[in-house]
């Protein structure tokens, strides 16, 4: 069996990609720029962009199943290029927002995008698993150059909490329902193991670095003008509506992995230490 893994060069996907190949699966990559990929030993990586189909032609020759990264660009043109190939299983990496579970997800930036690209999964007709994780513990590393140069992190909502989910859960889930039976049709909510404020979070990763970080609490209109640099208007409305949201109704953790993989979510001090070196300010 071969097993195609868009996105293989993010942290979801190469997690993914080790454990497929810790399986003794052959594994096919996608990579904008494959000479630089770094992928395991054995993984043939494609070039080209996978968004738009425009792979080479040996990108899906005698694959079975395929893990779809859901490209900012949207996955049209793969989907085309999938359904000519007669994918059998294609695992589709979504979000909870898409779930609209509460109101602020109506029209969010991730709504709206993770929402197109189940439709359009649907309406291939390709048999399909999908994956709605909810907040990854990834995006903390927003945090990495304030805590690296100053031990101090601006937020306008510390008290928030969230169940934040370690990209290996994510990836170990996804291994499971291309390698497992029984998932086809299933869409599978995902969180984090435990409820963490933002507050939190940081002492967390300070425990992990060794290392007392302080949070200063700002102003939402502080925090827009602060990431206009960074990100689109949209989706910093998205996080200051999860942010605010989060601090009357916290998140609520879900045992779907453990109930997928047979084993419990890892927390967030694992991954604080897993991710402790994007943290800590390299010496020359």
């Amino acid at each position: 069996m071969t097993i195609l893994v868009t996105g293989a060069t993010g942290p979801i996907g190469r997690s993914l990609v080790s454990r497929l190949v810790a399986a003794g699966v052959e594994v096919r990559a996608t990579s904008r720029t494959p000479e630089s990929a770094g992928m395991p030993a054995g993984v043939h990586v494609v070039g080209g962009d996978f968004a738009t189909g425009q792979l080479s032609g040996e990108a899906l020759e005698g694959v079975s199943k395929a893990f779809l990264f859901p490209a900012l660009g949207g996955v049209d043109g793969f989907l085309a290029r999938a359904s000519a190939a007669e994918i059998e299983h294609l695992v589709v990496l979504s979000s909870l927002s898409a779930a609209r579970e509460h109101e602020r997800d109506h029209g969010s930036f991730s709504s709206t995008h993770h929402l197109a690209i189940e439709s359009a999964v649907q309406a291939s007709g390709i048999p399909h698993t999908i994956l709605r994780p909810g907040n990854l513990a990834n995006n903390l590393l927003f945090w990495a150059w304030p805590i690296k140069t100053a031990g101090t992190v601006e937020d306008p909502y510390p008290t928030s909490a969230q169940t934040l989910l370690h990209e290996a859960d994510v990836a170990a889930v996804a291994a499971e329902t291309l390698l497992g039976d029984g998932h086809l049709d299933k869409v599978y909510p995902l969180t984090g193991p435990e409820v963490v404020t933002r507050r939190e979070q940081l002492a967390t990763i300070g425990r992990a670095i060794g290392r007392e970080l302080t949070m200063v609490e700002i102003s939402p209109r502080t925090f827009r003008a602060q990431m206009s640099h960074f990100m689109p208007p949209p989706a910093v409305e998205m996080l200051l509506d999860c942010w605010s949201d989060t601090v009357d109704q916290p998140d609520i953790p879900l045992e779907t992995v453990a109930a997928v993989t047979g084993r419990p979510a890892r927390g967030l001090d694992e991954w604080a230490t897993d991710h402790r070196a994007d943290f800590v300010q390299a010496r020359d």
